[in-house]
C-alpha cells in the first residue's frame, strides 16, 4: 500500500494549462465516482483550485492505479492530451505526499504565503470525497493531521497575520482601528485597477458598506456591481467621505492635492470628531501629507504601506522557519503510523492475549478462601496497569524496529510475540486440564 500523489500549481503550470484540468465541485463529485468505479477498494481526493489541480490517491502496489495511470485517467476524465501537460506535473508518493499536504494547507505554498484561504478550500475537497466515500482510513487519517499542523502554525506563529501587499497592508490597519470592519463605513475614490483591488479586499472581510465614487460613472457602476457594492457620482465624494470611517484615495487631481488639509478639516467637523482612516494609494498623492496633523484623522500613503508590507516580509521569514520545523515535526509523526499501520491490529490481538494470560493468573491466585478478600479488585486494577505499561513498552519497540528495519520486520516482530503468547495460554490450559 503506497500513497500517491500527481499534480499541477501556479509555480509549475500557467493559467492556460491549470484551467483545462481545472473541476468545479459537480466534476469534483463526478470524477470521484468514476475512480471508486474505476479503482475498487482505492482511496482519492481530489483537490481543485485557481492555483492548483492535486489528485490523493492510497492504492495497492499491486493492484491500484501507479502514478502514470492516474494522470492519464485525469486527462481522459478532463478532455486533455497526457502529453500536454505530462512536463507540468508533479508526482510524489509516502511521506513526500504528507510533506506536501501539510505545506499547502498551512499556507506556506501559496502565492501570497501564509493566506488562509486554502486551508478551507483543503477542507471542503475532503469533505467532498467523505460524501462521495472515497476517504478511507489513510486518508482520513493524512487529511485530519494536515487540519491540525495547520492549526498549530497558525497558533504558534504570525504567518497568516502578517500582510505582505499594499492592499492587505491597509486592510489589516483597518482592522486594527475598528474593531468590528464589517460594519464601517468604507468609500473608494477611484475605481482603477488599485481602487478595485482594495475594494475586493474589504468585501472579502465582508464590509456591509462600501461605496465606489469615480469621475466615470459607468466605470464606478461596473466595479461596485463586482464586488456588491454601490456606486455614487462624483460630484458627491464630499458628502461621502463626511460619512465614511474610512476612504481610500486612488485617484489624484489634475493639479495639487485631491483634498487639502482646509477641505478635511471642514469634513470632519460635520462628522462631531468620530474616528477618520484616510489610505493614499495613489500616485501623484490625493492628500495632502499635512492632513495627518488634523485630530482624530489617521492618514498613511502607498509608501507607508509599502514600508509595512516589506518590514512583514522580513518577519515572515523567521515565521517560515517556525513553521516548516512544525510541519516536518508532524510528517514525521504521520510516517511513523503509516509504517506500522499493518500492526495495529497484532498489538491489538497481543494485548487481549496479555490479558487473557493475566486473567487466568488471577484466577489461580484468588480462590477460595481467598476469593472473598477486599484485595481482588485492588490486584486486578494493579496487574491490569501492568498490562497496559508492557504493551506501550513493546508498541515502542516495536516502531523502532518499523523506523531502522522497514514495516516488515516489525510485522514479524509482532507476530513473533503473539504466537508465543498464544502457546503461553495453550500451555496454561493443557495443564489445568
Amino acid at each position: 500500500m503506497r500513497i500517491i500523489l500527481i499534480g499541477i500549481n501556479h509555480k509549475t503550470a500557467p493559467v492556460a494549462v491549470r484551467e483545462r484540468l481545472a473541476c468545479d465541485k459537480p466534476l469534483v463529485r463526478e470524477a470521484l465516482g468514476k475512480l471508486r468505479a474505476t479503482y475498487p477498494g482505492c482511496e482519492f481526493v481530489l483537490l481543485s483550485t485557481c492555483n492548483r489541480v492535486e489528485c490523493y490517491a492510497v492504492a495497492d502496489k499491486a493492484a491500484g492505479p501507479n502514478p502514470e495511470a492516474l494522470t492519464k485517467w485525469l486527462a481522459a476524465f478532463r478532455g486533455v492530451g497526457f502529453e500536454e501537460i505530462e512536463e507540468f506535473l508533479y508526482i510524489k508518493t509516502d511521506e513526500e505526499v504528507a510533506a506536501h499536504l501539510f505545506t499547502v494547507t498551512a499556507g506556506l505554498d501559496s502565492m501570497v504565503i501564509g493566506e488562509s484561504q486554502i486551508t478551507a478550500q483543503v477542507k471542503e475537497s475532503y469533505k467532498d470525497a467523505c460524501k462521495c466515500q472515497t476517504a478511507g482510513k489513510v486518508l482520513s487519517r493524512l487529511f485530519h493531521e494536515a487540519f491540525q499542523t495547520a492549526k498549530r502554525v497558525i497558533t504558534h506563529t504570525t504567518i497568516s497575520t502578517r500582510r505582505v501587499s499594499v492592499a492587505g497592508v491597509a486592510v489589516g490597519l483597518a482592522k486594527q482601528l475598528f474593531s468590528d470592519i464589517r460594519s464601517a463605513k468604507v468609500v473608494v475614490a477611484g475605481a482603477g485597477q488599485m481602487g478595485e483591488l482594495l475594494v475586493e479586499h474589504f468585501q472579502h472581510e465582508k464590509c456591509r458598506q462600501i461605496t465606489v465614487v469615480n469621475r466615470s460613472k459607468s466605470r464606478a457602476c461596473q466595479v461596485a456591481e463586482k464586488y456588491d457594492s454601490i456606486s455614487k457620482p462624483w460630484e458627491l465624494l464630499d458628502e461621502k467621505v463626511a460619512e465614511a470611517n474610512i476612504v481610500v484615495g486612488a485617484v489624484s487631481a489634475t493639479e495639487g492635492y485631491l483634498f487639502g488639509r482646509d477641505r478635511i478639516k471642514s469634513l470632519v467637523a460635520k462628522r462631531r470628531n468620530r474616528l477618520l482612516l484616510i489610505i493614499d494609494i495613489a500616485v501623484p498623492r490625493s492628500f495632502d501629507p499635512v492632513i495627518s496633523q488634523i485630530e482624530n484623522v489617521y492618514l498613511y500613503s502607498i509608501d507607508d504601506l509599502a514600508q509595512v508590507a516589506k518590514d512583514n516580509i522580513k518577519l515572515r521569514q523567521g515565521d517560515t522557519e517556525q513553521a516548516v520545523e512544525i510541519i516536518c515535526n508532524a510528517v514525521s509523526a504521520f510516517s511513523d503510523w503509516f509504517s506500522t499501520r499493518d500492526v495495529g491490529p497484532v498489538i491489538g490481538e497481543i494485548k487481549n492475549v496479555f490479558e487473557q494470560i493475566c486473567k487466568n493468573e488471577m484466577d489461580k491466585l484468588v480462590v477460595k478462601p481467598r476469593q472473598e478478600g477486599c484485595c481482588k479488585e485492588i490486584i486486578e486494577t494493579s496487574m491490569g496497569r501492568i498490562v497496559n505499561k508492557l504493551c506501550h513498552c513493546m508498541i515502542d519497540n516495536i516502531e523502532l524496529l518499523s523506523k531502522e528495519h522497514g514495516p516488515e520486520e516489525a510485522q514479524k516482530f509482532a507476530q513473533g510475540i503473539l504466537v508465543n503468547a498464544q502457546k503461553m495460554i495453550s500451555g496454561d490450559t493443557k495443564r489445568s486440564q
